[in-house]
Order: C-alpha cells, then structure tokens, then sequence
C-alpha cells in the first residue's frame, strides 16, 4: 500500500500524512511542484522525527510519478469529493496507490481520468470536506484492513 500526494499545499499535513505513513509502514509519495520546500520548518514539525524512518519519494512532477506508476503496474486510487463511489465500498490490493490531491484544489480533471477508481469518503449533508490528513488516515485504515486481514 501507497500514499501519493498530488503537489500540496500545507506543510503540516504532509509532514502527518508521512509519519502516518512511517507509523503503518506505508511508503509514500510527493508529486511536486509542493507549495513549500521540504526543509519547512512546519513540514519537518509535523513530521518530527518519523520522517527519518519512512520510505518516501519525491517526483519532480505528475508526468515523471505517472512514468515511474506506469513502469510498475499499480493501480491508482483518487480519494476525491467528486468520487461516485464511497471509500468503504471497494476492494483494494495490497499494491494500489491512494492518491489525494491539494487542499486548495484537489487535482485538474486530467489527473481525475487517469486514476482506476474515484472514491469518496460520505459525508453529511452541506460538509464539504475532511482535512488531508484525516481522509489519508481514513483510507488508508480501510485499504489496509482488507488487504491485510484478507477481506477483500
């Protein structure tokens, strides 16, 4: 199981979504360009010292993550608040990668059509969204309960 990260904005979130990652032994991804350098002090707070003991990789852009998924043959999942089906709903494998977007913006539609599956994390009524970091806690949660329990 992966996370990716389509060029986000907030350096604390990033920095929790990797020491997530470090703490479920989840390897994880950074599609540039960020809106902040790795060497925030926010981002490097956030992540305190689990940063040193996850496997993350940055890539210079979507075109180059895109080439390096494509060597590898995963399947790429956009949690997204424009997802038809809910997260809870789907059967995922122990090799897909759970892609989310920016805070500000979520990702261009180009990215949205490539993915294998959109999925939505429910919500009540009138609530736009989760923080980042919660829907990644969140998905990731379920990816891995079934695919490392055998549920799926």
């Amino acid at each position: 199981m992966q996370i990716a990260l389509y060029q986000p904005d907030i350096p604390q979130n990033t920095g929790t979504i990797l020491r997530l990652c470090a703490c479920l032994g989840v390897a994880a991804h950074v599609i540039e360009p960020a809106g902040f350098p790795v060497s925030d002090r926010l981002f490097r707070r956030a992540g305190m010292d689990y940063l040193n003991h996850v496997t993350w990789l940055r890539h210079d852009s979507w075109t180059a993550f895109e080439a390096w998924r494509a060597k590898r043959g995963h399947r790429l999942l956009l949690f997204t608040t424009k997802g038809a089906r809910s997260y809870l709903d789907f059967g995922y494998r122990a090799d897909d990668i759970l892609l989310f977007g920016r805070e500000s913006a979520g990702v261009p539609p180009e990215v949205a059509e490539i993915a294998d599956a959109r999925l939505l994390i429910p919500l009540q009524p009138g609530l736009r969204s989760l923080n980042v970091a919660m829907a990644a806690a969140m998905a990731v949660g379920e990816a891995l309960r079934q695919t490392r329990h055998g549920a799926a």
